[in-house]
């Protein structure tokens, strides 16, 4: 059977962005379809200055959005990254593997170290290798598929680059895996810069859709989105970026496709309300699921729990094998 893994970081709220660019299919297709994981991955938040509470908080809180989004435990595996060590037991292995070049290379790394170095702040050894640690995390499961968003395709590729390379030094250990991408509204676009990815961690203005957001606040964003000077309503992404975001947000929300959506509209504010109200119905469903979860912690707790035992349990043949192919000595038995 196909086995795919994905994670979410906990450097902020989930958005509109990660509901419709993955995590939507995750509970609608790969659960189903596969032997999914599905991360919460709080090891990647630590690579710039964090409030160690709020990381904590945020990943009950992303946990419990999954679960209130669909992903079932009885279908899927549901965990906390820092909770299986062989993650980091990994890591450290593909980072002999991996090039100081390659890691420079990274278009995540490039632009948050420049973020970092604008604040004032200094950059971490970890922003640097935790596109090694992301490898870890899918190669130590044996990943067939990795459903990524397109910021996320060159992380895939640096891990098939680092899978065949380990297999072709020390004799094959990994499955090399491939990345998947949604046709539609892969990456959702902020409401106001609309050439820019919607963000959890960037950007907390009107930009952003969080996914509990209220129905009136998802209302006003929405309507006050950045359109384009243009008066008639084309889909066209690289003039048009504006608009062509409003229309793949809604082409995503009810299905269909943004440029035949387009024809359907004289106005961008007919397009803005019915956006809106897609929008909104599409998230109540995940809200109110949010907040029966949140009334029961013990169930979420049990979830994670489980999960990482489980993931422990897939995990540690690939990574103990790993180990033994790179030349390191097995631990004596008691």
């Amino acid at each position: 059977m196909t086995r795919i893994f994905s994670g979410v970081k906990p450097t902020g709220h989930l958005t509109l962005g990660n509901y419709l660019g993955a995590v939507r299919r995750w509970a609608a297709v790969d659960q189903h379809r596969a032997e999914a994981l599905f991360c919460i991955v709080d090891l990647h938040a630590l690579t710039v200055d964090h409030d160690p509470g709020r990381v904590r908080r945020l990943s009950r809180q992303a946990a419990t959005l999954l679960l209130a989004s669909g992903l079932d435990p009885e279908l899927c595996t549901v965990f906390v990254q820092s909770h299986v060590d062989e993650h980091a037991r990994l890591s450290y292995l593909l980072e002999c593997v991996a090039t100081d070049g390659e890691m420079r290379r990274m278009i995540q790394y490039k632009e948050k170290a420049a973020l970092e170095r604008k604040r004032g702040g200094s950059v971490r050894l970890s922003l640097l290798t935790y596109p090694v640690l992301m490898a870890a995390d899918i190669l130590a499961y044996g990943s067939d598929e990795v459903p990524v968003g397109d910021d996320q395709t060159q992380h895939v590729e640096l891990t098939r680059d680092l899978a065949v390379r380990f297999n072709q030094r020390y004799g094959h250990t990994f499955v090399v895996p491939r990345a998947t991408r949604p046709e539609v509204a892969a990456r959702v676009m902020n409401l106001q810069e609309p050439t820019s990815k919607m963000g959890k961690t960037d950007d907390v203005g009107p930009g952003v859709v969080y996914l509990l957001d209220e129905p009136e606040t998802v209302r006003k964003k929405i309507m006050r989105a950045v359109t384009d000077s243009g008066q008639d309503v084309a889909y066209d992404p690289e003039e048009r970026p504006g608009v062509s975001n409003l229309l793949e947000i809604l082409a995503a929300c009810e299905g269909g496709n943004p440029a035949d959506l387009a024809g359907a509209y004289a106005s961008y504010g007919a397009l803005k309300k019915d956006t809106a109200e897609a929008v909104v119905e599409l998230l109540r469903p995940v809200q109110e699921r949010h907040k029966r979860l949140c009334a029961d912690s013990t169930y979420v707790e049990g979830v994670l729990r489980d999960g990482a035992a489980r993931a422990r349990q897939m995990a540690r043949p690939t990574v103990d094998a790993a180990y033994g192919a790179i030349g390191l000595l097995p631990p004596t038995a008691a």
